[in-house]
């Protein structure tokens, strides 16, 4: 298993990193267009969305990725979408987390189905609109779900269960830890604050989501990162409570060794919207 994972990485990396650094960002809107593609594939598929409709669902987001390139949304518009996915995961997440799987079973499906939809594209639009702004500051927005997934992981291994009784979602995703989620956003502020360092001892070629958010000033940066980071666990969770309705382990197994787009994918949906909302003004 370890052996296909590491192929697998390898894989995405060989796609992802050239991408990432070719000069042209239509290349990267590409792969990620793709990628959201799948991930609406396997969203419907987990929302009791039969073989054709979601293969439907697939070439519906892959072409609105494409409308909304074609369209170049201005950035007053942008404004507008960032703002709108912070309050569908603020509040949205917020309900449905408290609620339980039972909230999420009783949606209507085409709701469920829609949302989906909906979220992908403006990730999509949010990961683009991050490579159009810089190289640096996209891995840094990245980065921050990547650390604290680490971070929770290692810290729930090691401290899980010591200081609080309760797990963190017991109901849907009884392997999460408080203390893992605190670990997680301890690292985040750490990757913070040495970004940020970073940034000020080389030449970069755009300035990371943690020196533009600390050119407001350095609490709000501080803050700012808490709070993205505990979005990032939400999520995480949300995607978790999807599955659990659905009864599923994985999103979907296109990803040898680390199931689906979805489970790669699914704290960074909530992080890249509000990243750019927080940077936007």
């Amino acid at each position: 298993m370890l052996r296909l994972r590491i192929l697998t990485a390898i894989a995405l990396l060989a796609v992802l990193l050239p991408a990432v650094f070719y000069p042209d960002p239509l290349i990267f809107a590409c792969v990620a267009g793709v990628l959201m593609a799948c991930g609406a594939w396997e969203w419907f598929r987990l929302n009791r969305g039969g073989p054709v409709l979601s293969l439907l669902a697939g070439a519906v987001c892959a072409g609105a990725c494409g409308v909304l390139w074609v369209l170049q949304p201005s950035s007053d518009v942008l404004r507008y979408v960032w703002l709108g996915s912070a309050v569908v995961w603020v509040v949205g997440g917020a309900v449905l987390i408290r609620a339980g799987t039972a909230a999420w079973a009783e949606l209507a499906v085409g709701l469920r189905q829609s949302v989906g939809l909906v979220v992908l594209c403006a990730a999509w639009l949010a990961v683009v609109a991050a490579r159009i702004r810089g190289v640096n500051f996209l891995f840094s927005v990245m980065a921050l779900v990547w650390v604290a997934d680490i971070a929770a992981y290692f810290a729930g291994r090691s401290l899980g269960g010591r200081f609080f009784q309760s797990k963190l979602a017991p109901d849907i995703s009884p392997g999460k830890t408080r203390e893992g989620a605190i670990g997680g956003l301890l690292g985040v502020l750490l990757l913070a604050l040495a970004w940020t360092r970073v940034d000020q001892i080389f030449a970069v070629d755009s300035p990371s989501l943690y020196t533009l958010l600390a050119s407001k000033h350095w609490a709000f940066m501080l803050l700012a990162v808490l709070y993205l980071g505990v979005m990032s666990i939400c999520g995480d969770l949300l995607e978790s409570l999807v599955k659990r309705v659905a009864g599923a382990k994985d999103s979907s197994q296109l990803l040898p060794g680390h199931g689906g787009v979805l489970d790669r994918i699914d704290a960074l949906l909530p992080v890249l919207p509000l990243a750019m909302l927080m940077t936007a003004y």
